[in-house]
């Protein structure tokens, strides 16, 4: 798999990141929306640690970006681009970040029971089972297992979804296991939350208040961190406001005037 995906015309001076991690591909509506305003930069994470993926975007974004950049992350993606933008200020303009995790450990300790509780007593039950699979040492092959939970998952997150392919290239446990636990790490020590100070661009996060991911672990902690921060929640929106059929259109409206 290559490790970046171009959209639109030169200069490229937008990048959309996506989640996971090790699940790279799902920011390419977004890429292709917003390539009619912009030259889009999807760049796709292949590095099996959290300090790799950042050197492997700063290495992408240095040699095909024009910067700075506008740096647009979802999911992981956000707190990916976030943590790029505290250690890499220079080369980022503006940072957008969608549907990000909380920032504090506090805000997330409910996720999976919320995400259990939308699903029927079928799926719920076929959840616990792959998240057993992932959690057994003795099981080596686990992007397939990973791959159902992801969907299973994605239906718990939307509120309204509109009908939509997986624009997943390839579910990567390795990856989502190794850098998701440093990832963890990170945030209960307080640290990435303390990165905040050293972000000097403006910073716009957008969510959807159905997205398990509670705005409030978002919201409340950038708010007291950032020096420029502004908060947009979308209503009837889950955790991928470009597929909501209720949010869909005022999200790219709201990215288009952002990037533009």
């Amino acid at each position: 798999m290559k490790n970046l995906r171009k959209y639109g015309n030169a200069p490229f001076n937008v990048a959309v990141i996506h989640g996971g991690p090790g699940a790279p591909g799902e920011m390419a509506p977004v890429a292709r929306e917003l390539s009619s305003v912009r030259g889009i930069l999807e760049p796709l994470q292949t590095a099996t640690t959290l300090e790799g993926q950042v050197q492997e975007l700063k290495a992408v974004l240095k040699k095909w970006g024009d910067l700075p950049i506008t740096l647009i992350g979802w999911s992981w993606g956000a707190w990916l681009s976030f943590i790029f933008t505290a250690k890499y200020p220079t080369f980022v303009k503006k940072l957008i970040l969608i549907g990000s995790g909380a920032f504090e450990e506090k805000y997330a300790v409910n996720i999976m029971k919320l995400r259990l509780s939308r699903l029927s007593e079928e799926e719920r039950a076929e959840a616990l089972s792959l998240m057993e699979i992932l959690n057994d040492p003795t099981i080596r092959s686990k992007n397939t297992p990973m791959s159902r939970l992801g969907k299973l998952i994605s239906k718990a997150d939307s509120y309204d979804p509109l009908p939509h392919d997986s624009e997943i290239l390839e579910c990567q446990y390795d990856i989502y296991q190794d850098v998701w636990g440093q990832s963890m790490e990170l945030r209960s020590s307080g640290k990435l939350l303390e990165l905040g100070n050293k972000i000097q661009c403006p910073v716009v996060a957008i969510h959807g208040d159905y997205d398990p991911h509670l705005s409030e672990g978002v919201k409340g902690p950038l708010s007291s961190t950032l020096k420029d921060f502004r908060f947009i929640l979308l209503e009837n929106c889950g955790h991928h406001p470009w597929i909501e059929r209720a949010a869909r259109d005022r999200f790219y409206d709201i990215l288009k005037n952002e990037v533009e």
